[in-house]
């Protein structure tokens, strides 16, 4: 035996009660739980330590990151074990050369420019390979992303999709399900992905169901249109026979304080008449985007250039800044812009690193720093209510995500805190959660939605994907003015039995691979 822990006390993941034993693994997985007399090659004492399956970040940013950055500690220390990547329906796989120039101009914001990564690959197969020989600091799945399909198959118009154009998008996102993606996620205030149809995203998801995959969809509205976008969501999926997973599910803007439980009982009733739904959401009330992302659709078709050209026409400019003040544009969830909301947390040019931490003054600096910045500006918007927050993950078919940006000067805490802050704050200091069913909700459900049969339990014959942490200290360490400080209690995490985090410190280890699931044949 490769490893002995001894004296743990276990939550495996399932919710059922904690109780006390010593695990062993080898070649990478769990191979003995109870009382353990022979010894291993290695022994750890975790006398006073939960040991819990490693945690599943449902909602991870780390599409470059991984590539980038070995070390990877933002995740690896706060005991995540694999990441959900290619989320909101723009990441850089499958593409032609063409889109994945638009794509990293897109999203710079969240992954920054991409200069210091070689793009080898174009398919979904060929960046997983990618993660693969590079080597990883922990485990990662993806999604087919929605909105790069789109452009990819007709660019960033807004109009509806040809028969021909259908089928190509259907032809991509079977490739990429058909190489080892786990779903398809959509940005619907995001585009290309927004100007998609009810009709053309359940065609998709027809697709996406015939290979077992499941849609995890950033819908249209988080504020005044909320309830509607997720009832559109829930009625789609459920006529294309599609599991459904809602990203970063939250009810934020002041029209929907104290409404989640509306939120909840349309899950509920969907539920009970035989849908699959999950959802993910992080500990946190501010949210975090683009900059861009909040101007209305109209502004940025065409795809990054466009919307450049027409930031620097100055009758155009009053448009864009009349839907957001006034009648509210799409981009920011039908919801007229509240300025003094909206903290620069990031550029990708350090010649305007001076708006970093400040709250926007009005439109016209929002619009100096668009330009400037070329879009790259990403933004907190402090607009949700801590008990929709609360409410939302007491739910059943809830699990952790971080929906963390992990670049710009000062990124949301999340991306460095969710995990141990579900468990210190959220479980130790308030009670909203039991221990027992707040690691269920970080581990054993998101590997239920994944459908890996063998991931997110404590149980012989599962991977060794291990976090052993200390109920009394575990906490974030990440805050507003700090959000890249490490966590504290959680000194050792383990992945297919190695240690890539050793008495709190990161190991040189990377364990990482993609976790590419056995798709169902698509007929």
């Amino acid at each position: 035996m490769d490893l002995v822990i001894r004296g743990a006390r276990v939550v495996d993941g399932t919710g059922g009660p904690s109780y006390t034993a010593d695990v062993g693994v080898h070649a990478g997985r769990v191979t003995e739980i109870g009382r353990i007399r022979a010894g291993g090659r290695r022994t750890l004492d975790a006398h006073g330590l939960v040991l819990a399956p490693g945690f599943i970040d449902m909602h991870a940013h780390s599409d470059l990151a991984l590539l980038r950055d070995p070390d990877h500690s933002a995740k690896a220390a706060q005991g995540v074990t694999l990441e959900v990547l290619g989320q909101d329906g723009l990441s850089y796989a499958p593409v032609d050369d063409r889109t994945l120039t638009e794509v990293r101009a897109a999203i710079a914001g969240w992954n920054g420019p991409g200069d210091d990564v070689e793009f080898t690959w174009r398919d979904v197969a060929g960046y997983l390979d990618r993660l693969d020989r590079t080597g990883i600091a922990v485990n990662a799945a993806y999604l087919v992303p929605q909105g790069t399909v789109r452009a990819y198959a007709l660019g960033w118009d807004d109009r509806p999709v040809t028969p021909a154009e259908l089928d190509r998008m259907r032809r991509l996102v079977a490739d990429g399900l058909a190489q080892g993606a786990v779903g398809m996620s959509s940005g619907l205030t995001y585009t290309p992905g927004m100007y998609a149809s009810g009709a053309e995203l359940t065609e998709l998801c027809r697709v996406v169901a015939r290979y077992g995959g499941y849609y995890c969809p950033h819908h249209r509205s988080y504020g005044r249109g909320a309830l509607g976008a997720y009832a559109e969501m829930v009625a789609l999926a459920r006529e294309a026979g599609c599991a459904l997973h809602l990203a970063h599910a939250t009810m934020n803007f002041g029209e929907n304080q104290g409404r989640a439980g509306e939120l909840l009982a349309l899950l509920d009733d969907a539920l009970a008449a035989g849908a699959d739904i999950s959802l993910d959401s992080y500990p946190y009330t501010p949210g975090c985007t683009t900059l861009v992302a909040l101007l209305p659709s109209w502004a940025n078709e065409g795809g990054p250039d466009a919307v450049l050209a027409r930031l620097r026409d100055d009758a155009e400019a009053e448009r864009i800044r009349h839907a957001l003040e006034v009648t509210g544009a799409d981009g920011c969830h039908g919801v007229p812009v509240d300025w003094s909301a909206i903290e620069v947390s990031g550029t990708t040019d350090p010649a305007y690193g001076a708006y970093v931490g400040t709250r926007l003054d009005g439109w016209e600096s929002a619009r100096r720093l668009l330009l400037g910045d070329r879009l790259g500006p990403t933004v907190l918007q402090h607009v949700g209510h801590e008990e929709n927050v609360r409410a939302i993950m007491r739910h059943p078919v809830h699990t952790g995500g971080s929906d963390g940006i992990l670049r710009g000067a000062k990124p949301h805490p999340r991306a460095y805190g969710t995990f141990p802050h579900y468990l210190g704050h959220y479980v130790r200091e308030l009670g909203v959660l039991s221990l027992e069913e707040c690691v269920a909700h970080l581990s054993g459900r998101p590997a239920a939605r994944l459908r890996l049969p063998d991931r997110g339990l404590v149980r012989e014959g599962h991977r060794a994907d291990l976090v052993l942490f200390d109920p009394q200290t575990v906490a974030a360490g990440a805050t507003y003015e700090n959000p890249r400080v490490l966590p504290a209690g959680i000194p050792y995490v383990l992945i297919d039995g190695r240690f890539v985090m050793r008495d709190g410190r990161r190991t040189d280890v990377l364990a990482g691979r993609s976790v590419r699931r056995t798709p169902h044949d698509g007929r």
